[in-house]
């Protein structure tokens, strides 16, 4: 099981990535939406903001208003970020589950993709 500090610090690194490529993405003008990333099995949660494409103000705790959700293991989370899982397997197996409107995913889909 990994830690707290490990999964915030993969979210950290996906934030930058995100950021780093969010000139990259069309159709994301005025998409703004925020998230809250559940850390299934400790107990635990983080909430960001997407906002133009980018991932940011990325907080330790959950909001339960949050427009689109995110579950995931500590470990699953960690082997998606060295790319040991890949994120269309998660999802489908439901090793991450995402709630969200069908528009939304389809924005966010094309906003997390990186590398």
């Amino acid at each position: 099981m990994a830690t707290v500090d490990e999964c915030r610090n993969v979210l950290e690194k996906l934030a930058g990535k995100v950021a780093k490529k969010s000139g990259d993405f069309d159709g994301l003008d005025g998409f703004e939406r925020t998230l809250a990333c559940d850390i299934t099995d400790l107990d635990t949660s983080f909430n960001a903001s997407i906002s133009e494409g980018k991932l940011a103000n990325l907080m330790d705790g959950d909001n339960a208003d949050a427009e689109v959700r995110v579950s995931v293991a500590s470990d699953d989370l960690v082997a998606l970020s060295k790319k040991e899982l890949k994120p269309a397997k998660a999802f489908l197996t439901g090793k991450i589950k995402v709630k969200a409107s069908v528009k939304d995913l389809a924005k966010l889909r094309k906003a997390l993709k990186v590398d």
